[in-house]
């Protein structure tokens, strides 16, 4: 009888391990750290973390991959080049080949429940495109052209990525996980929505390639552990950015009409504290319409709102796909009442009364009417009108056992032009709210106490947003956040507008100048455009063309010339009158380049070369 019950033990033990590793062993590993051996026809990836599994091979022919044994023997033919690496991040077909990209460096910035947290400090990609040297000139040309874009690609900031544990789930679609999905591989539990390698992966994940499919996150990740009396208190703050309407500032705008949105983050802040851990989630981006500014040379560029009659459809679909991921919807307007943003937040209003309902609300708070430039505090009468909601709509709260005692069951939803600066402040001070809610409910607050009375939490918390604003801000826009000394000091300072004012004017330049290129790499990079031997790069000029001749530096040089000529003819004009006919000229010259300039903005701009086109 014995026997038997042993071996109707073991039976079940061997379908057991049969199921995990149908759906996904959690024992088979991500490979932490590998080798990579560059021979002049192959890539081997070696695991050399203590794992036994298999090495990966990626042909530099044709970039087709699969898994072998051990690494090839050397010989004085085949003499590899080694370097370490930390992942591989996918592959990346061209027209005459494949592109490897693999982390070489890689940072530890924190842990998520426990689990090493790393930051990509350096990754590369490593070409397969031996075919090429059988291509047309043509085809070689715009490989070149595509490659450029491959090397703004690798300096891609903000990624995160955990061996361990899916940073790409709140705590609590983590922790809400069903026991079938906690046993599959990282890849799969992931929400797709903020897997920023999710096309790169696609060649790895259909030849099962299970020990090297990293997932990773663009966005933030920060932490702190701050004293509270007797209490220590660890506080994480991460940002997720949305891969399906990815672009830089200028570039990405308003909603696509699957309704998903440029710009779209999803805020958490975690603390644990006494044993219990507790998370609240909030989330921004861009206004829900189908709208756009057109890059032309001008400070603000006009907003453009295309086909109005759509906007219902494009909202309710935005709003939709909120509510079944986060429930209950606060959707929090921040732009002005007037000029361009004015109209815009017009027909948002007007579109969300279609969909709004007990589920959903709009609020519309217009931010610089209100606190103007300097009086962020009053921010708190936005507070007094959403209390009701922020309270009813809770946080997520396990206890020390790990069992569920909160969930949140809505999210607020901020918005500005950008959602960066304006957003940036609202939202931490919302996070510095929900954070004071927690710790009263937690008993080491009592019900006047307040983050300010704690000097070092204080400090550290308003860090923790100023850099998490910066993050975000630089991923969209090439610059930190504005207002930023607002959320790091409580106020505003000179020196932080002064720095609001040069980092304006880097947004300027580089949104003119740089975003379009790098906004081509991002589309790249997502899939968004594949390149294809019937599709090419559209030329941005043609030869003898003005477009190859003008520049912005050239004429941006011609203006201050002029200028310059000007005010030298102006010091004089008090001992020669024909000075003043001199610095008119000059001043003349000056304006007709800038006329010029601004009459051909989109000639001097460094717009989109690709084809924009979705999978």
């Amino acid at each position: 009888m014995c026997c038997k019950y042993q071996s109707l033990q073991f039976l079940c033990c061997v379908c057991s391990i049969l199921i995990m590793m149908e759906k996904g062993d959690p024992s088979q590993k991500l490979y932490t750290r590998m080798r990579l051996w560059e021979f002049p026809d192959q890539y081997i990836v070696e695991p050399t973390d203590g794992s036994c599994g298999p090495c990966l091979e990626i042909s530099r022919v044709d970039g087709s991959v699969k898994l072998i044994d051990e690494v090839p023997e050397c010989s004085s033919v085949r003499v590899p080049k080694i370097q370490k690496i930390f992942g591989v991040i996918g592959i990346l077909k061209l027209l005459s080949g494949s592109y490897v990209l693999v982390i070489t460096d890689r940072e530890c910035v924190g842990s998520y429940f426990g689990h090493p947290i790393f930051k990509v400090s350096l990754m590369k990609f490593f070409p397969c495109n031996q075919s090429l040297k059988n291509s047309t000139a043509e085809q070689k040309n715009m490989e070149a052209q595509f490659s450029a874009l491959l090397n703004v690609v690798e300096r891609t900031p903000g990624l995160y990525f955990s061996y361990d544990v899916n940073i790409i789930l709140s705590a609590q679609r983590l922790h809400d996980l069903g026991d079938e999905s906690k046993m599959l591989p990282l890849w799969r539990q992931a929400d797709p929505r903020f897997v920023w390698n999710n096309y790169m992966m696609e060649q790895l994940i259909d030849n099962k390639l299970e020990p090297f499919l990293l997932p990773v996150v663009q966005g933030s990740f920060h932490n702190f552990q701050a004293a509270i009396g007797k209490d220590i208190i660890d506080v994480t703050l991460i940002a997720r950015r949305c891969n399906r309407r990815a672009g830089t500032r200028m570039w990405r705008r308003g909603a696509d009409s699957d309704g998903f949105v440029a710009n779209f983050v999803e805020s958490e802040q975690i603390i644990q504290l006494k044993g219990y851990t507790a998370s609240f989630v909030q989330v921004r981006g861009s206004i829900p319409l189908l709208w756009n500014q057109i890059v032309d040379l001008t400070y603000k560029p006009k907003f453009e709102i295309v086909r109005i009659i759509e906007a219902p459809r494009v909202v309710e679909r935005h709003y939709l796909d909120l509510r079944k991921k986060y429930g209950n919807v606060l959707s929090i307007d921040l732009v002005n009442k007037h000029g361009g943003e004015g109209r815009l937040s017009e027909k948002f209003a007007n579109a969300m009364q279609h969909v709004a309902g007990d589920d959903v609300k709009y609020l519309h708070f217009d931010f610089h009417h209100i606190c103007g430039h300097v009086h962020f505090e009053l921010l708190s009468i936005l507070y007094d009108q959403i209390e009701d909601f922020f309270i009813k709509n809770r946080y997520f709260l396990l206890n020390e056992k790990g069992e569920k005692v909160e969930l949140q069951l809505g999210v607020l939803r901020t918005n500005c032009i950008d959602c960066l600066d304006r957003t940036n402040v609202t939202q931490s001070m919302l996070g510095r709210k929900m954070l004071e809610f927690q710790l009263r409910r937690l008993g080491t607050f009592d019900a006047e106490e307040s983050i300010s009375s704690h000097p070092n939490l204080d400090e550290s918390f308003k860090l923790l947003w100023a850099n998490h604003g910066d993050d975000i801000s630089i991923q969209y826009s090439g610059t930190p956040a504005l207002k930023g000394d607002f959320v790091r000091c409580g106020h505003r300072t000179a020196q932080g507008i002064l720095a609001d004012g040069c980092n304006a004017l880097t947004r300027y330049y580089l949104n003119n100048f740089v975003d379009g290129t790098k906004q081509d790499a991002v589309d790249l990079s997502q899939g968004h455009y594949i390149p294809s031997v019937s599709r090419d790069i559209k030329s941005s000029s043609q030869k003898g063309s003005i477009e190859t001749k003008a520049s912005f530096p050239l004429a941006l040089a011609l203006i201050l010339t002029g200028l310059f000529f000007a005010m030298l003819s102006l010091r004089k004009v008090r001992h020669d009158f024909r000075s003043l006919l001199y610095a008119m000229v000059w001043a003349s010259i000056s304006l007709g380049i800038a006329a010029f300039v601004r009459a051909n903005g989109r000639m001097f701009c460094n717009r989109p070369s690709l084809h924009q086109s979705r999978r």
